[in-house]
């Protein structure tokens, strides 16, 4: 172990979540429309490469399940992890097309793509952004330092000011976990505001007729 460079990592952890700070409006707010979007019928769909692909797939099961309190679950999906598509179609397509036909199979118009990327110029990913804004998905994206590629490529994103790749990846989790926060708190919102809107039940006396 190396105590200088655990120190050097953990400073750069800490400057790196500084600079998040004036993103963090912008992720409350995707998690909003997002249950919005959701709770309407739309679906999500994630994806990433190697470490930025678990944490899509961290995504969904936040949605799929639940993130801290019991809610109905969400339809997400973390394209990666259907591996008999994902290696049929890099074997027959390329990996590029990985991504992008499979947004292409279950991705419809007011759906939303989101996208993790480290680099922010994976090939495969600009495929399956382009391919989700042909369809009329919205598509956001996590990425690392601006400008990037994918930055341009997609309707808004997220871009970590970071040299370390690993620093990315971990104030993508923190992104990941306060965008679940805010689509938990929208979803009691609009729970709570049905119920207001619901007349309430009348008591019927009397036996049946």
């Amino acid at each position: 172990m190396n105590p200088t460079r655990n120190a050097q990592h953990c400073d750069d952890l800490m400057e790196a979540l500084t600079a998040f700070r004036s993103s963090c409006s912008v992720v409350h707010r995707w998690g909003g429309e997002l249950a919005g979007r959701l709770g309407g019928g739309a679906r999500l769909l994630v994806a990433g490469n190697g470490g930025s692909a678990a944490q899509a797939q961290h995504l969904t099961a936040e949605l799929v399940g639940r993130y801290r309190e019991d809610r109905p679950p969400f339809s997400a999906l973390a394209l990666h992890a259907d591996t008999s598509s994902t290696t049929a179609i890099a074997n027959d397509y390329g990996v590029q097309e990985v991504f992008a036909r499979q947004t292409c199979a279950h991705g419809r118009p007011g759906d939303v793509l989101m996208l993790l990327s480290t680099s922010g110029a994976s090939a495969n990913l600009l495929s399956a952004a382009a391919e989700a804004r042909r369809i009329g998905m919205t598509v956001w994206a996590l990425t690392g330092p601006a400008p990037n590629p994918l930055e341009a490529a997609c309707d808004e994103a997220v871009c970590v000011d970071a040299p370390v790749s690993a620093t990315v990846q971990e104030l993508h989790l923190v992104a990941v976990h306060m965008l679940c926060e805010a689509f938990d708190q929208r979803c009691e919102e609009n729970a709570a505001a049905s119920r207001r809107s619901s007349p309430p039940a009348v008591a019927v006396e009397g036996g049946a007729l």
